[in-house]
């Protein structure tokens, strides 16, 4: 069974890969695999930033500060936001 998608390009998730130090911990609490380790460069990559369901498992988990993210805000953010507003125009 493949993770949920949620909306496209909303999610407040930020990773600074030059903080990381691969330790692994974002990959491993990650319940929808946003983090995968990469063997070469031996720190952590997005796999797919709109997995994210913004839980806040990853940044909670980062010892070296790399990950950030407002916890539950983009996806209802955007809801709200496209009931409020179409097309640029509030309703």
């Amino acid at each position: 069974m493949t993770a949920p998608r949620h909306l496209s390009g909303v999610t407040t998730l930020a990773y600074d890969p030059a903080r990381c130090t691969g330790c692994g911990r974002c990959a491993e609490v990650c319940p929808h695999g946003v983090f995968a380790l990469e063997a070469k460069r031996g720190k952590a990559v997005l796999t797919d930033r709109d997995l994210c369901m913004e839980c806040g498992a990853c940044a909670r988990n980062c010892a070296d500060g790399a990950i950030s993210v407002r916890a539950g805000v983009g996806c209802a953010w955007a809801i709200l936001s496209s009931l409020y507003f179409k097309r640029g125009k509030q309703v």
